[in-house]
């Protein structure tokens, strides 16, 4: 998982990417592909 501060960059790299907010944490995951994980901070 890549520690990113934006995530912005991230969601526009593949079309299955969601940003989904857990525990005041901002994710973005993806079943497809899952090396685009990233999280925010």
């Amino acid at each position: 998982m890549k520690i990113v501060s934006s995530l912005k960059t991230i969601k526009n790299r593949h079309r299955a990417c969601r940003i989904i907010r857990r525990r005041g944490r901002t994710y973005i995951i993806n079943k497809t592909n899952p090396r685009f994980k990233a999280r925010q901070g």
